[in-house]
């Protein structure tokens, strides 16, 4: 009986070291990960409070929709990344349909605290019909934060 029941603990025993020494890393790596998710849901929530624009107009001649916004939030916003809803339609401000320029830069896409992004669109890119409807126009940057405008009509 003595040295079954020492041979059974032995055996007993370095399985539990087994599944201890392959339990921990598993958990440890879990932890971290799910660690890191939380960092990355923090930094973005702070992103989004420290984020602020307004659409400060946005008109049209007949050809050409033109919106302006000031950035007054502490973010700098990448203007490429922003993304323009005209009525219910999707424009991508930093594609081929359209033309951004920051305080008169149309060479820089870094959009910073205080500055004016300008986004101007050929309304025959558009299949929305932007004269004469009161069509919204809403901006919305990289990081979810948004504002909307009514299109005004301007003579050209």
């Amino acid at each position: 009986m003595g040295v079954s029941v020492s041979a059974s603990t032995a055996i007993i025993v370095a399985g539990l070291f087994f599944a201890f020494t392959t339990f921990y890393p598993v958990a440890a790596n879990g932890l971290d990960r799910v660690s890191e998710a939380q960092h990355g849901v923090n930094e973005r929530a702070l992103e989004r409070q420290n984020t602020d624009f307004t659409v400060t107009n946005a008109t049209t001649d007949g050809t050409t929709l033109t919106v302006n916004a000031t950035n007054e939030g502490s973010v700098g916003l990448v203007a490429d990344d922003a993304t323009l809803v005209v009525g219910n339609e999707y424009v991508d401000a930093g594609g081929p349909n359209a033309s951004t320029t920051v305080d008169g830069d149309g060479d820089t896409a870094l959009w910073l605290g205080d500055e004016t992004l300008r986004v101007e669109i050929a309304e025959s890119d558009l299949s929305t019909d932007v004269v004469g409807n009161e069509t919204r126009v809403v901006l919305v940057v990289e990081s979810g934060v948004r504002d909307a405008a009514t299109v005004t009509e301007v003579s050209a």
